[in-house]
């Protein structure tokens, strides 16, 4: 059987640098490629410290850019958005900060939109049964509890059938 020989270190620094010039990726990420390229712990230690001083590597900005994108185009709640960031190990004292700053008019700008959607196409004999089948499929997605329920309970359905999950701004008194 042939024995794999680890990356060169230089090499291995090159090829991380070249991958986080192209995008985002966080320190997590980093350290498992080096793991799997066969890199001894002293080498990835000296490599992330040169990552990171020379800011190829920033966990921080990797949240702010993920949170970002998994709220406005996965559609994606703050849960699933944390569990996600657990995998990628990124540590909680940097994203709960970034987490806790995204406003809950952010996630149900989204989460409005999705649940109109889906109540169109949700075959329910009642509108309790209905109801759990919105709740099971936004928490699905990551919402909260506390915003499914809120978008719930101000839909509107109209006469004709269509939800309305209208913003309390856009009604008239």
């Amino acid at each position: 059987m042939i024995q794999k020989r680890p990356m060169p270190e230089p090499q291995a620094l090159k090829k991380l640098a070249d991958l986080c010039a192209k995008g985002e990726h966080c320190s997590g990420e980093m350290l498992e490629k080096m793991r799997r390229w066969g890199l001894a712990e002293d080498a990835q230690a000296r490599i992330m410290e040169k990552l990171l001083r020379l800011h190829y590597v920033d966990d921080s900005r990797y949240t702010e850019s993920f949170v970002y994108d998994k709220i406005r185009y996965n559609k994606w709640g703050r849960r699933k958005i944390e569990q996600a960031l657990w995998m990628k190990k990124v540590d909680s004292s940097v994203s709960s900060p970034i987490l806790d700053a995204v406003g809950d008019e952010e996630y149900l700008a989204v989460l409005r939109p999705l649940l109109a959607g889906k109540y169109r196409t949700i075959k329910a004999d009642n509108d309790y049964e209905r109801s759990m089948k919105l709740i099971r499929f936004a928490m699905g997605r990551g919402f909260t509890m506390e915003l499914i329920r809120k978008c719930i309970d101000e839909g509107i359905v109209a006469a004709d059938g269509n939800i309305d999950f209208a913003d309390d701004d856009d009604e008239t008194d």
